[in-house]
């Protein structure tokens, strides 16, 4: 599935990256089934020692529970693929796996494909803010705000709250709840996801005891979670993205500048299902995850987007608010002095 066709520029249909990536937007079903089985045999072995780690050491049990994460990630892009009609030619295929990893993922899969084809359709526009994105305020917004506000924002901001706690509780706990704009299928996908969650947390909970069933699950929640958002974030927070008004926001732009090409080393980016290429991944949802490699080692068009590396994506960890005069992401600090500045020009201009 994809909503960009009804957010792109006419004269999109024109441009080069069309061309380049044509050739990369349908599943091989070969594929498909291999990455199921490399991945969920994997993890369901993991699951196996994990149960029996607990008679040894539980701290056994968490360092299986870090393994078994990374494979859970894959599930997720998986899951992820699923959402956008890419990881099988059939809709229905689709559909149905995407329902099963999103159990696996706690994640109410219809709610979640929604709210994130409405991301891929505004990412990036100042003016379509709020839906399945990290919340993003711009400087002049933040100084407007009230005390409160921004404190609320910068608490959300924490890296505690965002990275930790944060997606811990998006999964575990606000994800069981429908959104209120949700539609009706949206709805009945949380509901349905959530009585999917209790039947196999009671069924694996009779096979070993609730409790550990809880000392195991709890960990790859908050593991996966932890990583997940991560990625999401990284890949749209960092100092040279893309945000523009409306009137003047553009698909293309939007991929290419406003996502990032985040470079990871090969066995991180198996983990993480090549969604590094995240500027080939906006521009076309369809690609399946196998292809985006291939897709942007043949085509020079995306080869000259500048990677984000592990270590220059920490610098993401300071910056909040979108500048729309340097038209850069900055820091809390950079706000305060501009507030300070604008404190002292009045009281020089008195003295004048």
């Amino acid at each position: 599935m994809s909503s960009n066709s009804a957010t792109e520029p006419a004269a999109s249909s024109r441009a080069p990256w069309r061309q380049a990536v044509a050739g990369y937007q349908s599943a091989d079903l070969r594929r498909s089934i291999w990455q199921i089985v490399n991945t969920f045999v994997p993890y369901i072995i993991l699951w196996i020692l994990m149960v029996r780690s607990l008679q040894v050491s539980y701290w056994l049990t968490l360092a299986l529970a870090v393994v078994a994460t990374c494979f859970l990630i894959r599930i997720f892009i998986f899951f992820h693929d699923c959402g956008h009609g890419s990881f099988f030619k059939s809709s229905r295929a689709n559909d149905v796996f995407g329902i099963i990893t999103g159990v696996l993922t706690f994640t109410p899969y219809y709610a979640w494909r929604h709210a994130h084809a409405v991301h891929h359709a505004t990412a990036g526009d100042l003016d379509r803010r709020g839906v399945g994105d990290i919340w993003t305020l711009t400087v002049n917004e933040y100084l407007a705000s009230s005390r409160w506000k921004q404190l609320g924002y910068r608490f959300f901001r924490f890296p505690l709250i965002t990275f930790v706690i944060g997606p811990f509780m998006m999964f575990a706990f606000i994800q069981r709840f429908p959104n209120r704009a949700d539609g009706p299928r949206e709805r009945r996908s949380v509901h349905a996801t959530n009585l999917a969650l209790l039947g196999v947390a009671a069924l694996i909970s009779l096979l070993i005891g609730f409790k550990a069933y809880l000392l195991i699950q709890i960990p790859l929640i908050a593991l996966s979670a932890m990583a997940g958002v991560w990625l999401f974030y990284v890949q749209h927070q960092f100092e040279e993205t893309y945000w523009e008004h409306h009137q003047d926001w553009d698909f293309a732009t939007s991929a290419m500048e406003g996502a990032s090409y985040y470079k990871l080393p090969r066995l991180l980016q198996w983990v993480s299902g090549s969604i590094g290429f995240h500027h080939i991944h906006h521009l076309s949802p369809r690609i399946p995850n196998y292809k985006l490699q291939r897709c942007h080692d043949e085509n020079a068009i995306f080869q000259q987007i500048k990677p984000l590396t592990p270590r220059s994506s920490l610098k993401s960890l300071r910056l909040h608010l979108w500048d729309e005069n340097r038209r850069v992401l900055v820091g809390f600090a950079y706000a305060k002095s501009l507030a300070s500045n604008a404190q002292l020009q009045p009281s020089r201009e008195g003295s004048q």
